[in-house]
Order: structure tokens, then sequence, then C-alpha cells
């Protein structure tokens, strides 16, 4: 499927993403930190990265393109998609530097959620590294409530992983929808593109618990 908003559109991905995935990825190794895999020795490596995850039904991964130039700047998926008992959760997110904390990003989680919420899904859901602060904030930022830390959850790249748990259910989208709205809204950017309400202030009164190292 596609998903279509104005500043961003999310496409399955694909091998004609890869080139300019891998260039935009060159710019930091540091996105790779908290990922099971990466950084890419070259294009190739990526793209045998590409060709083993594009295609499955989960996890469900998609290109993160600007509409205006048509190039991809990020990836992120859909993942754990457990219908029957109507969770789904945003996963595997790797945005290029030039991508992070824009409109095109922040859009690119709400398509997510209100496509999740408008089929039915009741859970969405955000999980991280507890070490990731970044990750953490974003979570916050983007409106999931905080649900406490899975202790030992993982192995990553030889090291322990706690994880923090964030999600929203469908009883939080109305409101953190009316955030989103209102945040991505023309009037709320100048014409340098500096925002006058900020989106975790809009959905901070969406959320049921905060994180406590956020």
């Amino acid at each position: 499927m596609v998903l279509e908003g104005r500043a961003v559109r999310l496409e399955p991905l694909g091998s004609g993403h890869v080139a300019d995935l891998h260039a935009a990825n060159r710019v930091d190794d540091a996105i790779w930190d908290y990922l099971p895999y990466g950084p890419f020795a070259d294009e190739a490596a990526y793209g045998a990265w590409v060709a083993e995850v594009a295609g499955r039904d989960d996890p469900l991964f998609f290109a993160v393109i600007d509409p205006a130039t048509g190039r991809p700047g990020g990836v992120m998926s859909l993942m754990r998609i457990t219908p029957e008992a109507g969770t789904i959760e945003v996963g595997h997110i790797c945005l290029s530097p030039g991508l992070r904390r824009t409109r095109a990003a922040t859009e690119a989680i709400y398509l997510l959620a209100d496509w999740a919420f408008g089929a039915g899904y009741r859970r969405f859901e955000w999980k991280c590294d507890a070490l990731n602060r970044p990750s953490r904030r974003a979570a916050e930022r983007f409106g999931f409530s905080y649900e406490g830390v899975f202790r030992q959850a993982l192995v990553v790249k030889g090291r322990n992983r706690d994880t923090a748990w964030f999600a929203m259910i469908d009883r939080d989208w109305p409101c953190l929808r009316a955030a989103y709205a209102a945040w991505l809204d023309d009037g709320n950017f100048d014409a340098e593109g500096r925002q006058a309400r900020s989106l975790g202030g809009l959905t901070a009164p969406c959320r049921v618990a905060s994180d406590p190292e956020g």
C-alpha cells in the first residue's frame, strides 16, 4: 500500500530506493547505533539487506519519500502485526539526518497511526532501547504514552538491551489526531518553516503517562 500526505509519501521499500537511501544514510553512521543491523560497508551491502527485507508481510517496510523530489530519506515499518489482538507496532525507524524532526517525519508517523486505527487496530506501539533518549523523547512528542521498561529484553550487537515501551490506543486517537492536524496545518509554520506550537505541547493532554526519564 502507498500512504500519501502533503509533505511525505510512504511506499513499499524496494530495490529502486537503494542508491538514494544509502547516500542519505552515509551522512552519519550514528543512525545505526540502536538498530540490530548496519552500518553497511557499501551500497551493495545495503542493497542486499533491502532485498532480504523488502516484500515481507511482517515487518512491512516503507520508504519515506519526499514527494517534491521523489527521493527517499528514510525507512520505517509496521511490525508485530497481530490482528486477532488488534495490536501493531511502528519500528525499524531509520531516518537520515536531513529528515529527522521535520514535517515529513512527523506526518509519516501520523499516516501510519491513522491507517492503523482506521483499519480497526486497537493499539499502536513504539518500543526502543531504553538508552536511546532521542527515541524516547520522540515517542512522547508523537503522543505515545510511556508504559515501562522490560529489563534484559534482548541482546543487540552483543550487548544487553532494556526495552522502553510506549503505546497509543484507539481511545487516545481522536485527541491525538486533532493534535497532529493542528501541528501539520500550514498556519502553524512561518515563512521560514518555524513552528508556532510544538507537537509535544499539543499531544501532552492526550497522553496518559509520561516517561520519567524523557
